[in-house]
C-alpha cells in the first residue's frame, strides 16, 4: 500500500464527517481561525498553522482530480496563508 493509499485511507473518517456538515462550517471554521490569527496578539500564530496545516492536508487528497488552474489557485492560498502565518510568528518590531 503507497503512502497516498494509507493517508486517504486514514483520512476518510474526516472526510466524511466534513463532508456530512454543511458547506458553511467548515469555511466559517477556516475563516474564524484566520481571523483569530491575525487578532490574538503572540500565539495567534498557531491558529494560523492550523489552517495552513488543513489547506495543505485537503490540496494533497485533491490533487489528483485537480486540473492545472485550481491546482494554482490552492497553491498560491497556501503560500498566501503561509507567509501571513510566519509574519505573525516573527514580528519586526
Amino acid at each position: 500500500m503507497s503512502t497516498r493509499q494509507r493517508i486517504e485511507r486514514v483520512s476518510t473518517p474526516a472526510l466524511r464527517w466534513l463532508d456530512s456538515l454543511p458547506r458553511v462550517v467548515p469555511f466559517g471554521l477556516v475563516l474564524a481561525l484566520m481571523v483569530a490569527g491575525l487578532f490574538v496578539p503572540g500565539w495567534g500564530w498557531l491558529l494560523l498553522l492550523v489552517v495552513v496545516l488543513f489547506l495543505v492536508w485537503t490540496l494533497y487528497l485533491s490533487w489528483p482530480v485537480l486540473e492545472a488552474t485550481p491546482r494554482l489557485a490552492r497553491v498560491a492560498v497556501i503560500l498566501l496563508a503561509m507567509a501571513i502565518t510566519v509574519t505573525q510568528a516573527f514580528p519586526r518590531h
